[in-house]
């Protein structure tokens, strides 16, 4: 039986960790042995299991923005060191017939795959055009050693090609399989009481979850009443921003109506209880898992006018762009929303049916094991060393 290692930066359940878990049940449902290398524990970790994966913990070399500055230059050696070491180590005792780099923050990969002649499949789930040039060709140049080079929307696509054209050339877009709610309830006839406003997602300054503290503040001030869900956790060193959050409802007065929940693995209890999803991310962001399932869930969703969240809520009725970072964009389409509420719930069926179609699990099982496939044929095996951007 080949083996597929898949290579994975973390172990939680936000986007790319559910893509990951998507790609593994493809591989699995296709005969491969799947093994998962990732670099400590968490909650992703069961779910692979189940899925009937083997996970195997290694250290690895994750990138961070702290270890990129002059401080964080001899922690960076350090893991680069360790993660080489760890590498090698696992590759001689697996011999994996093909690779599965999934992000580009683990840049030791790819390189370590093609030096032994094993064919590696980058998915790059990141993409910031706002961003340095300079900066995103160093994170994406490793991946110019891999076979395949999957992105996850054409916004990816064009940002990785603005940075070196060549990958950019040879990148397929794998739109992210997205699963819908076992049982999706429509919207409240009518909005009696407090508009209820719910955010999923990592709580950090770009994604913009306090842009709906002060967008409450708005409303309050044009007599509408709201209640906001904040459904997430911090990154590791970010709890910083977690605790400003709290500090910002207090202070705001909105303590009971505006809540901090935590991460929670099952969002759709929620969404259910929501009236409106807003994703008001301040920069780019490659795709939107979380818009989908606002619109899966028969919610209208509000998110941000930029970047992947386009193509993610673009087309559908239901969903409402807004300029980024501007709390008074987000206070003005919510207020469109509750002024459109009956004609807005009368087309939620046919959002929810558009998402389902253009982002089913199972076409994008069916992409990812063809990608394997392909792969793992003679013809898909780069031993030689690869044409890169210069």
């Amino acid at each position: 039986m080949p083996t597929v290692l898949f290579v994975h930066p973390g172990t939680e359940l936000f986007g790319s960790d559910r893509m990951l878990l998507e790609s593994v049940i493809a591989s699995v449902g296709s005969g491969y042995r799947t093994v998962v290398a990732v670099p400590s524990g968490g909650p992703l970790i069961a779910e692979l299991r189940d899925a009937g994966a083997e996970v195997v913990i290694v250290p690895m070399l994750v990138l961070r923005k702290a270890l990129l500055r002059p401080r964080g230059w001899p922690e960076l050696a350090r893991l680069s060191l360790r993660g080489w070491a760890a590498a090698w180590r696992l590759l001689r005792r697996l011999r994996p017939d093909i690779i599965y780099v999934n992000t580009v923050t683990i840049p030791q990969w790819p390189v370590a795959g093609n030096m032994m002649s094993i064919p590696v499949v980058s998915h790059v789930h990141e993409a910031e055009a706002s961003g340095s040039r300079a900066v995103n060709a160093g994170l994406y140049m490793p991946h110019t050693w891999a076979t395949s080079v999957l992105v996850n929307s054409d916004f990816s696509r064009n940002t990785v090609a603005r940075s070196l054209p060549r990958l950019g050339a040879r990148a397929q877009v794998v739109y992210n399989g997205v699963a819908s709610p076992p049982h999706p309830t429509n919207p409240r006839a009518t909005i009696d009481g407090p508009l209820r406003v719910l955010y999923v997602g990592r709580l950090s300054p770009r994604k913009g979850p306090d842009l709906l503290i002060e967008a409450a503040r708005l409303l309050d001030e044009r007599g509408i009443d709201t209640r906001i869900d904040l459904v997430g956790s911090a990154f590791d060193g970010y709890q910083w921003y977690e605790h400003q959050l709290a500090d910002r409802i207090t202070a705001a007065g909105f303590t009971g109506r505006v809540v901090l929940h935590g991460f929670h693995a099952d969002i759709w209890p929620f969404l259910e209880a929501a009236d409106v999803l807003v994703v008001p991310s301040r920069v780019d962001e490659p795709f939107g898992n979380t818009a989908v399932e606002g619109v899966l869930a028969l919610r209208p969703i509000i998110a941000s006018d930029t970047s992947g969240l386009r193509e993610a809520a673009g087309g559908h009725s239901t969903a409402f762009l807004a300029q980024p970072d501007s709390a008074r964009a987000i206070a003005d389409a919510l207020q469109r929303i509750i002024d459109e509420w009956s004609t807005v719930r009368d087309e939620v069926h046919a959002s929810a049916r558009s998402a389902a179609e253009r982002h089913s699990p199972t076409a994008y099982r069916e992409q990812i094991a063809d990608v394997l496939r392909a792969a793992g044929r003679p013809s898909g095996r780069r031993s030689e060393t690869p044409t890169r951007d210069t």
